[in-house]
């Protein structure tokens, strides 16, 4: 609106929220955007490979091939990694929940729902996990060979440039060989820093800086990222190369950074380091969720009647025991996710996996 300004968006709206899906009127609403059956998972798991969706208004929506990898934080997705051991002909699977920085309530919402129902399609074989933006987890992060986060929702756009129209965009590259990640961040000169590379996207513009410290993986990925916004704007798009040393301050690299800053997230690492391992269960006829043990942890702390939940601090890990009941098994991502909100980490990836079917994060986690 005319005169307010830039209008900035409430981060990480959802830890704040409960994720009361099941019984819901959001789980209404899923249901009905499904009609019963959903079609977008008609060819989902068929075959090794990542597959991506976008939430819409309670709808799974396919993620365009050519965008795998690019992520807008106003929206939340689901990513399948299909794949198979070697030795083994049958198909295992990695789904994942990822969750951007302004996502909605209903669009994270709706896509762990709909992580539970593909789950379910392909018959509880899946190792269920929820991302958040800035905070994946290192096996989400191998998927793509660059992960690209974008301000606002994926009807911004990013292909169809009018410059008049066109809102301009910094990126940060920051990292080293396959590792190195890439954020928009806000237009603002503090964020530029000699160790890094960004560009400044200006529709039909297109810098790269190359700071002086910065290293030759950081260097290549952001050249590909150039290339590649060239190519997808048919040509009316031209990139530059800028050095730090003998780019003069009067360039209109810098006269265009004029934002103010934004918070970063440091503040949601965890103070506390030690192991927490907790137990859900309705056995006495109500269901209650307690801490069963601190420290170290071991494979025989866990129960096969019951949901365990490990907080291992950078990572958290909800294993359902083969003899879980329907109650325990519906609600344990839930109280995963409320126990985060009251934590100084509430961001960590957390894997919902089975009783037997325990990866080698998961075993990690207890030894280490």
């Amino acid at each position: 609106m005319a005169g307010r300004g830039l209008v900035k968006a409430k981060k990480y709206d959802w830890k704040d929220s409960n994720l009361a899906l099941f019984g819901s009127d959001l789980e209404k609403n899923v249901k009905k955007a499904s009609a019963a059956t959903e079609v977008a998972w008609k060819g989902a798991g068929t075959q090794p490979g990542v597959q991506v969706w976008r939430i819409v208004q309670f709808k799974v929506t396919p993620w365009p091939k050519e965008d795998y990898g690019k992520f807008f934080s106003g929206d939340s997705y689901i990513v399948l990694n299909t794949y198979k051991e070697e030795g083994n002909d049958q198909l295992l699977y990695d789904v994942h929940f990822w969750i951007g920085k302004e996502s909605t309530q209903d669009e994270y919402g709706t896509a762990a729902y709909k992580t539970v129902e593909l789950d379910t399609f392909l018959n509880d074989v899946p190792v269920q996990h929820r991302e958040v933006q800035d905070h994946e987890s290192d096996l989400f992060k191998s998927y793509f060979k660059t992960i690209t986060i974008m301000k606002g929702g994926a009807q911004t756009g990013f292909r169809h440039v009018e410059e008049e129209k066109y809102k301009p965009r910094l990126f940060h590259f920051s990292g080293q060989r396959k590792n190195v990640v890439v954020s928009e961040v806000p237009l603002c000169k503090d964020r530029i820093k000699s160790d890094d590379v960004f560009i400044l996207d200006l529709g039909k513009k297109i810098y790269q800086w190359n700071g002086r410290g910065s290293n030759k993986d950081e260097r290549f990925k952001a050249g590909q990222f150039c290339q590649q916004l060239e190519s997808e704007r048919s040509g009316r798009a031209k990139a530059d190369v800028l050095e730090e040393d003998t780019t003069d301050r009067s360039h209109l690299f810098y006269q265009s950074l004029t934002e103010d800053d934004s918070d970063d997230d440091s503040e949601f690492d965890a103070k506390d380091l030690q192991k927490e391992l907790f137990r859900l269960s309705d056995s006495s006829g109500n269901m209650t969720f307690k801490v069963e043990k601190k420290g170290t942890v071991s494979k025989s702390d866990f129960d096969t009647k019951d949901v365990f939940i490990l907080d291992a601090k950078k990572s958290l890990f909800v294993w359902i025991g083969q003899g879980t009941t329907a109650g325990e098994k519906k609600l344990a991502l839930q109280y995963a996710h409320e126990y985060l909100q009251k934590t100084d980490h509430p961001l960590i990836p957390v894997t919902c996996l089975k009783e037997g079917q325990e990866s080698r994060d998961f075993a990690a986690a207890i030894a280490a």
